[in-house]
C-alpha cells in the first residue's frame, strides 16, 4: 500500500486546530485526517515546557501509530513549546508547526503597528522570540494573551457579551495606539473573526495563518512525494481525550457539519489508549 494515501495527523489542545483543519479541507480535499484534541488537558497556555512537550510526544505517538505520513501541530503553544522537541524525538518524520504571522503584518502595515493575540506560552517561547527578530524590524509589536478567550471557544461561546469583553480588553488599547493589522496567534482565535473584525473595524486587518500553514503542508506532501492522488474525498477521523459530546456539539458551529468523534485515555503523560 503507497503511503501516500495514509492520513495525515493533525493535533491541538483542544478544538483550535480544526480552524487549520478546516482550510486543509478547502486546499486538499483529497488527503483524510485524523485529528487529536487534547481536551482533557487544555488549555496549555498555563502549562510548562516539559508538560507541553510530553503531551505532545505521546499525541505523536499515537498518530504515528494510526500511520500519519505528515504531523501538523496546529496549535501554537505547542508548536513553541515542543516543535524542536519533536523534530529532534522524530526525526524521519515531517512536522508542520505554527507561528504568529509577523512576516506578512510587518511587510502590510501601514502604521507600523501591529497587535499580536496570543498565549503566555506562546510569546514566552523562543520560536516567537525568532519570528519577532528576523521580522519585527522596524514594526511596533502590541501584545495581548486574551485570558479566558481559549475557555469561551471551547465552550462554543463565540459571541457573548463575555467573550466580547474579553477581546476588547486586548484590542482596545491597541486600537488606541494606532494599529492597523491584529494577528491570530492561537489557532482557537480565528474562530472569533467576525467579533475581532466587528471590534475593530473594516479598516484594520485580521490575519488567520490557517490557509499558509495548510499551503505548507502541502508544500511538504509534494517534496516528499506523500501526495495523495487517488481522486477520492479524504475522511476524517476524530479522538478527544476529554468530552465526546461536548466536541461533537462544537462541529456544526465550527466545521458547519457534524461529525463522529472517539474517545482516548492518558494511561500516563506519554501513552494514550482507546477508552
Amino acid at each position: 500500500m503507497s503511503s501516500s494515501i495514509f492520513p495525515i495527523g493533525v493535533f491541538d489542545s483542544g478544538v483550535g486546530g480544526l480552524s487549520v483543519l478546516r482550510a486543509m479541507r478547502a486546499q486538499m480535499p483529497n488527503e483524510s485526517v485524523i485529528y487529536f484534541g487534547d481536551q482533557g488537558h487544555v488549555p496549555y497556555g498555563p502549562r510548562s515546557m516539559e508538560q507541553i512537550q510530553r503531551f505532545s510526544e505521546g499525541i505523536t505517538r499515537f498518530l504515528l501509530e494510526q500511520n500519519s505520513k505528515l504531523i501538523v501541530v496546529a496549535c501554537n503553544t505547542a508548536s513553541a513549546a515542543a516543535l524542536k522537541y519533536l523534530r529532534g524525538r522524530f526525526s524521519d518524520v515531517p512536522f508542520v508547526g505554527m507561528e504568529p504571522a509577523v512576516k506578512p503584518a510587518a511587510e502590510t502595515t501601514k502604521t507600523g503597528r501591529v497587535g499580536v493575540l496570543a498565549t503566555p506560552a506562546t510569546f514566552q517561547g523562543a520560536l516567537y522570540a525568532s519570528v519577532v527578530e528576523r521580522f519585527g524590524a522596524g514594526v511596533e509589536l502590541f501584545q495581548h494573551t486574551c485570558p479566558g478567550l481559549v475557555g469561551q471557544i471551547e465552550k462554543g461561546d463565540l459571541e457573548s457579551n463575555t467573550t466580547r469583553a474579553i477581546l476588547e480588553d486586548a484590542l482596545t488599547p491597541m486600537l488606541e495606539k494606532n494599529i492597523d493589522t491584529v494577528v491570530l496567534g492561537c489557532t482557537h482565535y480565528p474562530f472569533v473573526i467576525p467579533l475581532i473584525q466587528n471590534i475593530v473595524g473594516e479598516a484594520v486587518r485580521v490575519i488567520d495563518p490557517a490557509p499558509a500553514v495548510s499551503r505548507q503542508v502541502r508544500r511538504l506532501l509534494d517534496a516528499s512525494g506523500l501526495v495523495n492522488e487517488s481522486g477520492k474525498t479524504g475522511n476524517t477521523e476524530f479522538f478527544t481525550s476529554g468530552d465526546v459530546a461536548a466536541m461533537e456539539m462544537l462541529f456544526p458551529k465550527l466545521l458547519g457539519e457534524g461529525g463522529k468523534v472517539q474517545a482516548v485515555n492518558w494511561v500516563n503523560d506519554l501513552e494514550i489508549i482507546l477508552r
